[in-house]
């Protein structure tokens, strides 16, 4: 209960990095494996388990592995710019990008699968709004964004849809370190 009662949107962060155990914990508690038949922490329509979530850092955007549990590196620069028109994405550790792989869909139907994606998207996203309320990150998810942009930069295939973005980091007052 006290994780609800403290989640909220922040769009004022510090710069600080998340040390990796948090991060890795951030992830897991994201769109991580909970159970031995492969389940995952946030619903998906028939199991489709369509979402990718790439992390936007400083030193370059990975996607995230959630069978390895482990970042990927996809771009060896910092994308986090490209993933909001908001000022404080330049200043936050950390952005989240959720992209939707309709490839993965066969079994949903194609007017279906853009609002399947994105409520599963959605599901995600509070899972990350209650972590970080829970370890006293700060959190804002993000619908005004340039997809095409994000998209291009990503390198992501026409099945691939970016669908939302999340910034992530220490409040601005509270940093860490």
């Amino acid at each position: 209960m006290e994780a609800l009662e403290k989640r909220h949107s922040s769009r004022e962060f510090a710069p600080d990095a998340l040390p990796l155990p948090l991060l890795s914990n951030l992830l897991w508690a994201a769109y991580g494996v909970n159970r031995a038949d492969g389940g995952r922490t946030a619903p998906s329509a028939l199991n489709a388990q369509e979402i990718d979530v790439y992390v936007a850092l400083p030193e370059g955007a990975y996607l995230y592995d959630h069978e390895a549990h482990a970042l990927n590196l996809v771009v060896g620069s910092d994308l986090r710019r490209v993933t909001g028109y908001q000022d404080f994405v330049d200043e936050a550790p950390l952005d989240l990008v959720y992209v939707a792989d309709h490839a993965r869909m066969a079994m949903v139907p194609v007017a279906y699968r853009e609002s399947y994606a994105s409520a599963a998207a959605g599901a995600i996203a509070q899972n990350v709004y209650l972590f970080s309320a829970s370890t006293g990150l700060s959190t804002v998810i993000r619908a005004w964004i340039d997809r095409t942009a994000i998209a291009d930069a990503l390198g992501l295939s026409h099945d691939q849809q970016v669908l939302l973005s999340q910034t992530v980091g220490y409040t601005k007052n509270d940093s860490e370190v």
